[in-house]
């Protein structure tokens, strides 16, 4: 049996285990008592940007602190609050500031394109400058300043630049109170250029803030169904369907007038849905604000060249025209064009959507569909040739040569 002496080292280790693991559990404490966390819908406690004095640097109504909400929204962005009865908000922007430009937008379904914003910047020279800019689409030449649909009202926006963060305090009057309302944030590095446009943004987010509970969260906005269609379309119009209507007035001519209609409709069905395409992509480029020019610029060489194929069944001379044999090499190589330019384009979408392997693998079946079909044909097509050159009687001569 241990000792006393062994049984009393024992006790006084064991003191001092529950001594050290109290003061872990003081000093640890609960994380959800922890002031100045920064989660997007403000669970982790008011965050400590939110205990500024605003009288103390900002003008009436913005430095009135009494009844105002204050949420952090994103990264160091904050958001500062006030609603009347006759929806009536003073509302603050803040967030820490070097330079460039600091902006915020109001949108109807959470897009850039179509919202108004409120943006604020100092310049070189140490003016602070905020105003309203309406996105009407995706470049920057479209931003357009002192234009939007914001409801302000005579209070003038203040911008104010307070130790480390800026502030872009601004007042609306809404018809209505406002409760979820989708917000874009934006920041851009470079100053504003001549006549106050904007450069592009460096980060942004979109978030749906709920005024009515002071909370926001994250705006799903999911653009993969539409990344899907405009990729499935593509593939099968401009893929699939225009490649096997080429093959059709190479390989059965012989099947004269039907080789003519079966190229005709396979080839208008697959112009169709290769147009479906590029106007979902179209759309699809402004609402991500994309900038993938090699991607768009062949889409729309391919989508040139297959107008031009419509037009050339149009003009499509007769068999004894003296230009028919130009019309020939004309519409030949601007469909062989069109063909490989559109593949090459697929596997470029495919690259800069990443769908996964999947992708990958159906349009490599495809097109490994398609040249197998293309060589076995073509196969057949010389075999037919050289059987028909075989079985051609010898020339018949009326004087032979004794």
């Amino acid at each position: 049996m241990a000792n006393p002496g062994t049984w009393s080292m024992v006790l006084r280790l064991c003191a001092l285990i529950l001594f050290l693991e109290a003061k872990v559990f003081v000093l640890g404490g609960d994380d959800s008592n922890v002031q100045g966390g920064n989660s997007i819908d403000g669970s982790g406690g008011v965050s400590e940007l939110c205990v500024n004095d605003l009288a103390s640097f900002m003008p009436p109504p913005y430095g009135n602190s009494s009844d105002i909400v204050c949420k952090p929204i994103w990264n160091t962005f904050v958001l500062r609050y006030t609603q009347t009865d006759d929806h009536v908000m003073n509302i603050i922007l803040s967030a820490v500031y070097t330079t460039g430009w600091v902006g915020m937008g109001f949108s109807r379904d959470g897009l850039m394109v179509g919202s108004s914003a409120i943006v604020g910047w100092v310049n070189r020279k140490g003016q602070a400058r905020i105003k309203q800019y309406y996105l009407q689409g995706s470049k920057s030449s479209q931003v357009i300043p002192d234009k939007g649909e914001l409801p302000l009202t005579g209070i003038p926006a203040t911008l104010v630049l307070h130790g480390p963060r800026i502030y872009l305090a601004f007042q609306l009057k809404f018809q209505t109170q406002l409760a979820r309302q989708p917000l874009i944030l934006a920041v851009g590095s470079g100053y504003p250029k001549h006549n106050n446009h904007l450069p592009v943004h460096t980060d942004k987010t979109t978030i749906k803030f709920d005024f009515s509970a002071g909370s926001a969260s994250e705006a799903h906005i999911d653009f993969k169904q539409m990344k899907k269609n405009h990729g499935i379309l593509a593939i099968f119009g401009w893929g699939l369907i225009l490649p096997l209507g080429a093959i059709v007035p190479r390989y059965f001519k012989h099947k004269d007038p039907l080789w003519y209609y079966l190229h005709s409709i396979i080839q208008f069905v697959g112009f169709v849905i290769g147009l479906a395409a590029v106007v979902l992509g179209q759309q699809l480029y402004a609402k991500i604000d994309a900038n993938f020019h090699t991607h768009r610029g062949i889409g729309i060489f391919v989508l040139v060249l297959s107008i031009l194929q419509i037009l050339a069944f149009f003009l499509r001379p007769s068999k004894d025209a003296k230009i028919r044999k130009y019309w020939n090499w004309y519409h030949h190589w601007f469909g062989r064009l069109a063909v490989f330019f559109a593949a090459v384009n697929i596997v470029l979408g495919i690259k800069i959507g990443a769908p996964g392997i999947e992708w990958k693998i159906s349009y490599g079946f495809f097109l490994s569909i398609i040249l197998l079909a293309v060589i076995v044909l073509e196969t057949l097509a010389r075999m037919r040739r050289t059987e028909t050159k075989d079985t051609m009687p010898p020339n018949f001569q009326m004087n032979p040569v004794p």
